[in-house]
């Protein structure tokens, strides 16, 4: 708690340690153990992300929370770090998790094998030194969708809430596939929160990753640009449609540029409805208000008139700790914009917002 605001952070990440792969990984899978480097069979898991950019990333780490990362993020420094921020329940993603599942050209049997030991490793390892503060989103392989159901029920047995997929095709195939159906169906019976979260240097395709070569540019393109492709493709593919009670969440990409996007996709369906009448039924935003949630970042210009014109139900928050973008003083930063935004709002954004999409209320 933090002014007297209860706080959820919606998107905060672990940092998977090396040997947790040798120790997790079915036996049969053991030559695809990622090295120290982050190397499969030394290939490097990820793509375009230069030395400098990794030197960088590791002293902005330091210098935001120096004892978290001597104690190499650990669930007892997660959680101090969560104390001194006024976080009171965290939900957890992965770092180099992001990029093991986004390798387009990994055996979908291998991407199953560490989607398994990660879950493991999550949920009986690292939430459970504090399970109430502590909330694993579980992972699952969109490289083999016939798994998906089943890797579902094995999260809700650990006691998951929510599950995360990236945003970007994954063997060709969109969110709105007809191979995922089965999934998005179980999500929504059994009231599963999915969230859709990208991540920068990936080696799936990903806007920008052909034109571009700094990480200035790759990450300014990656992650507000393929949420707004996921977007449409829940929307323009009916997967919002057949799935109303569906809750998805949009982290770690801003919030600014939601407005253009439902008033384009608006545009866009007035004129052209006709087209996709047989998936799309109402204005692309009514989806968006009606089931959706997005992560917004305090220093967002113009943050009050997003908030006032989408409605403050569909606004949570994520601080992105410990990655080299976040800032410990994040929530701070947030709670200054109460003239603005108002003690109601606030409330909303940090608490119940989250707990709705979390399915903690």
């Amino acid at each position: 708690m933090l002014n007297g605001y209860r706080i959820i952070d919606a998107d905060s990440h672990v940092i998977e340690p090396p040997q947790m792969w040798s120790k997790y990984l079915d036996p049969e899978f053991e030559e695809f153990i990622p090295s120290l480097d982050m190397k499969i069979k030394g290939a490097s898991i990820t793509h375009k992300i230069s030395p400098q950019v990794q030197d960088v990333g590791n002293q902005q780490m330091m210098q935001a929370h120096p004892q978290a990362y001597l104690n190499r993020y650990d669930p007892e420094s997660h959680v101090q770090s969560m104390i001194q921020m006024g976080v009171d329940i965290a939900f957890v993603y992965p770092t180099y998790g992001l990029w093991l599942w986004a390798i387009d050209s990994m055996a979908p049997e291998v991407a199953g094998a560490f989607t398994r030991a990660y879950n493991t490793w999550l949920f009986e390892e690292f939430c459970s030194y504090d399970p109430e503060r502590l909330k694993g989103v579980g992972a699952v392989n969109p490289h083999q969708p016939e798994k998906m159901v089943s890797e579902l029920h094995q999260i809700i047995k650990y006691g998951g809430k929510a599950v995360f997929l990236r945003p970007n095709p994954v063997k060709g195939r969109l969110l709105s596939d007809p191979a995922f159906e089965p999934f998005w169906s179980e999500c929504e019976a059994l009231e599963i929160a999915v969230s859709i979260h990208e991540g920068t240097h990936s080696q799936l395709p990903t806007v920008g990753a052909e034109r571009f070569n700094s990480r200035f540019a790759l990450h300014a393109c990656s992650h507000p640009m393929e949420q707004m492709m996921a977007l449409l493709a829940l929307i323009e593919g009916g997967v919002l449609e057949r799935h109303p009670k569906l809750k998805v969440g949009f982290l770690e990409s801003g919030c600014g540029w939601l407005s253009y996007w439902l008033w384009r996709l608006d545009e866009e369906y007035e004129n052209l409805h006709w087209e996709v009448k047989d998936n799309v039924k109402i204005k692309p935003s009514d989806y968006f208000r009606r089931q959706c949630f997005i992560a917004v970042e305090p220093s967002e210009p113009y943050l009050a008139e997003v908030i006032t014109h989408i409605g403050v139900d569909n606004f949570i928050f994520g601080s992105d700790y410990p990655h080299m973008d976040h800032q410990p003083d994040a929530i701070e930063k947030l709670l200054k914009l109460e003239p603005q935004l108002s003690q109601g709002a606030l409330h909303q954004i940090l608490w119940d917002n989250p707990s709705h999409f979390y399915g903690l209320s």
